[in-house]
């Protein structure tokens, strides 16, 4: 039994021993692809910052760094604040926004052409029959007389004891509460902007960490290829490496499809009605956690949500215009006047003055018209309080995704650290393996494994950075941060 520990023990020193010699017998060869196993991919900013790098040591990486179609070299870049900004200006639901408050900032001026006085002028010419004094229509019969003319009326109202203020209030609370969800709007665009770029920059990234994974795998599976050749391992193992080959090549090109997708909705965010390729800039800044108190966040967004201020202006508009809608019934009060001149008379008519004039006070009081007005009230109340109602519903939901969205927080910046833990044990674990593998201590299927970890650990790594940024945004938006 000892001897055959002993017999063992011997192979897998001459094994080893080959295995080390290899590279240095085959310096003259045209493959020098035998050497160490490539070093593991890395994943977020150090990846990014080594891409250039390793595609120029890397031999056929220079061929898979270049930009692919679509993908200009000397695109523009484009940071995270651009990228807002561009859309601010060009999403068109912006743009709509911002007319319908322009739009109801009118309406406010048409509500208080009521206050102001109606002033209107006429130029009356008539050739009438001899001696006609009855006329139908819209001459009246003192008017049926030979005669040109010309005179103007106006109209004040005097008062209609608060029924056109409280219309000239709601309507200014309408235009608050427009201008209010124009905010809103750019709130919202502001935030698909955020996840539009960070998933466009997680699909880079990941793409760089599926390249560089292919030429990883590609140099192994040159390796074992030069290996079985010289019978130092089975066609197994050969087998084995273009299997992962072809699956991280597959890998590869779902993440330059990904990489494509996410540029496409970026375009569209960015109210861009063409393709355009941007060279996306990272952040540098460090990750840092997000606030204690969730509480605070909460008071702060029941203050400055602008779409709860929308629904809160709404409100109170409804309330005003449930007023002014009561005030109908009460009488309305308004002064008349009337002045011109007639310098074609009638013959034979004598009048002391060409000019004429009159001015009077009008009083209406409304008496029955079918419960009109009480109708309209009652239903202007009903409104008033069903908006009041609905802005309710939304504290409610602010309170509850305000809270959601810090615990998403708080458990994605906790999920980077780990990732982050987890990919070191996965780069030590892969350079383990491969030692193991190069001495002939383990199998390839050991390091298919260990590789697959890697990559996987690699990619949870890169996921979790710009999920946590995105979780950032997004309780920014909850909270109502300013844009």
């Amino acid at each position: 039994m000892r001897k055959q520990l002993q017999m063992r023990r011997l192979g897998n020193d001459l094994l080893a021993l080959a295995v080390l010699l290899l590279p240095c017998a085959m310096l003259g060869q045209a493959d020098k692809a035998s050497g160490n196993l490539p070093d593991a991919p890395r994943a977020g900013a150090v990846l990014l910052a080594d891409a250039a790098q390793a595609a120029q040591n890397t031999p056929g990486a220079a061929m898979q760094a270049q930009p692919s179609a679509g993908q200009p070299a000397n695109g523009l870049t484009l940071t995270r604040q651009q990228a807002e900004q561009m859309a601010i200006k060009n999403n068109p639901r912006i743009s709509v926004s911002r007319l319908l408050a322009l739009a109801q900032h009118q309406v406010v001026r048409e509500t208080r052409s009521a206050e102001l006085p109606t002033v209107s002028g006429a130029l009356t010419g008539v050739k009438a029959e001899d001696d006609s004094r009855i006329s139908a229509g819209s001459l009246t019969s003192s008017r049926v007389f030979t005669h040109a003319g010309a005179g103007g009326g106006f109209t004040q109202l005097l008062a209609d004891f608060g029924r056109t203020m409280n219309l000239v209030a709601s309507s200014k609370l309408q235009e608050k509460a427009q201008n209010a969800n124009a905010l809103a709007t750019t709130e919202d665009i502001v935030l698909a902007t955020d996840q539009a770029f960070y998933n466009a920059l997680q699909a880079q990234a990941l793409l760089q960490v599926a390249r560089q994974n292919t030429t990883t795998l590609s140099t192994t599976q040159t390796q074992v290829n030069q290996m079985t050749t010289n019978k130092l391992k089975s066609t197994l193992d050969l087998s084995i490496a273009n299997v992962n080959l072809s699956q991280a090549k597959l890998l590869e090109l779902d993440a330059e499809n990904n990489r494509d997708s996410t540029m496409a909705a970026l375009d569209a965010v960015l109210g861009l009605d063409h393709p355009a390729s941007y060279d996306l800039v990272d952040e540098q800044t460090p990750l840092n956690a997000p606030p204690a108190d969730a509480e605070q966040l909460v008071l702060l967004a029941l203050q400055q949500r602008p779409d709860l201020q929308a629904l809160n202006y709404g409100q109170q508009a409804a309330v005003k215009y449930s007023k002014a809608e009561r005030d109908q019934k009460l009488p309305t009060i308004s002064a008349l006047g009337t002045a011109g001149s007639t310098p074609i008379r009638p013959d034979g008519t004598f009048y002391a003055t060409n000019w004429w004039g009159a001015i009077g006070v009008n009083v209406n009081v409304p008496l029955f018209n079918g419960f009109l007005f009480s109708a309209q009230e009652q239903e202007a109340k009903l409104r008033a309080q069903a908006d009041a109602e609905q802005a309710r519903d939304l504290r409610d939901s602010i309170v509850r995704d305000v809270r959601t969205a810090w615990l998403a927080a708080q458990t994605a910046y906790r999920k980077v650290s780990v990732s982050e833990e987890l990919l070191q044990q996965a780069n030590l674990a892969l350079g383990l393996a491969q030692t193991r593998y190069k001495l002939g201590l383990s199998s390839i299927v050991e390091l298919s494994q260990t590789q697959y970890q890697q990559i996987d650990a690699a990619i949870g790594n890169t996921n979790a950075q710009y999920q946590y940024r995105l979780a950032l945004a997004t309780l920014n938006y909850q909270i109502g941060a300013k844009p």
